[in-house]
Parts: structure tokens; sequence; C-alpha cells
């Protein structure tokens, strides 16, 4: 018995350390591009951090959260990749789109490694994408906090990208905030249908959407 645990923890302990290293890279159905409204984020979490995101100067509204590998139910994350880290200027070139470079040089550490694409492929990919979609300008006109459902956040989008369908776009709330809208692109960037652990909406009725700084 004693022969067979031993030989068992050997065994673990010769796994455990692959194991932990995440997916194999290039492998995924399809991505989610998260945008968040970061005026909401600078509220929640932001401006305790004293983020540079959260800056006026940078009058930020949607902001690409990031570009994440995507299975029909879960994700890779973390996966091990024979791609150079990117470089500080290389993250810092994202802050214009994504608040900060320590946020492009988190979400390549976590999400663009399982890509199969080098740091400087995956930037250009989470660029287009971002470009890909209209983001709707009628909440940058907002002048004062507003309470509103969810459903018209997802309205909006839709509305402002007549090739996206209602199953491909969810849109999520923390703390009685809306958080993120989120938009699932096949890997050419093609709108599809979001994967049941993606697809579920938020469903506040009431829920706090912040002006642009």
């Amino acid at each position: 018995m004693h022969r067979y645990l031993t030989a068992f923890l050997i065994w673990l302990t010769a796994t455990l350390p692959a194991l932990s290293e995440g997916e194999k890279t290039g492998q995924f159905d399809y991505y989610v591009m998260a945008l968040s409204w970061s005026p909401n984020w600078c509220a929640l979490e932001g401006d305790s951090r004293n983020s540079p995101q959260c800056e006026a100067r940078h009058d930020h509204g949607w902001i690409l959260h990031g570009l994440w590998p995507q299975f029909h139910r879960g994700f890779p994350s973390y996966c091990p990749t024979a791609e150079r880290p990117p470089s500080r200027g290389m993250t810092n070139a994202m802050a214009d789109i994504m608040g900060t470079g320590g946020l492009a040089w988190h979400q390549w550490k976590k999400h663009g490694t399982c890509t199969g694409l080098s740091a400087a492929q995956y930037y250009a990919l989470s660029r287009e994408a971002y470009a890909t979609v209209t983001r709707p300008k009628v909440f940058r006109k907002l002048t004062k906090d507003v309470k509103l459902p969810a459903s018209v956040v997802e309205d909006a989008f839709l509305k402002a990208n007549p090739t996206l369908e209602r199953d491909g776009v969810t849109i999520t709330c923390k703390q009685a905030h809306i958080q993120e809208a989120r938009i699932c692109l096949s890997r050419d960037l093609k709108p599809v249908p979001c994967g049941q652990d993606v697809v579920r909406d938020c469903k506040m009725k009431d829920a706090l959407f912040t002006p642009v700084r």
C-alpha cells in the first residue's frame, strides 16, 4: 500500500508543474473582446489605486479591457509560450485604448500567451478588434450619473453595430454599476454567438452609469 502511495506522490509531483503552466497555446474556439466603461471602473477601483487611467485629461470612455481566447465552455490562461514578452514601450503604446501599459502587460501574460501569436501580433490584433466595433456615442453625452437597465446598453451596441446579434453581446455589472460590454468574435474577428458561460447578461434594471470625466 505504501509502495503505491509513494509511486502516486512521485507521479503527482512530476505532473503538477506542467498542469500549473496553463493550456496549450493556440488552441481555442473564439475571442471575447471586453470593453470596460472606464469612469465606472475608476469609481469602483481605479481612483483608490490612483490609476493614471482615471485622470480627466485622458477622456476615456469605453476602453479595451482585453481580447480573450475562449473555448465554447471555459477559457485558457497563462499558457506556456516560446514568444518573448512585450517590451515596456510596446505595452505603453497600448495605453491609448487600454488605459495603462500595466493592463496591456497583464492581458498579454494571462490571455495573449494563449493565442499562439507574438506579443506584437497580439497587440495589433487587439487594436484591430477594438476598431471593428463602434462604441455608442450616446454614453459620452452624459453629464451626470444615471441609472438604467443593462439591456439599454446592449441595445445601444446593437444599434451602433448592425452586424452584431443579441447572442453575440453580453453586458456585465459589478457592484451595481455597468461594468463591461463583451463582444464575441471569431478568430478572424467576425461576430459570432457567445458560449453559454459568456452569454449571461446582467439583469439589473437600475445599474449605475457615470459620465466621462
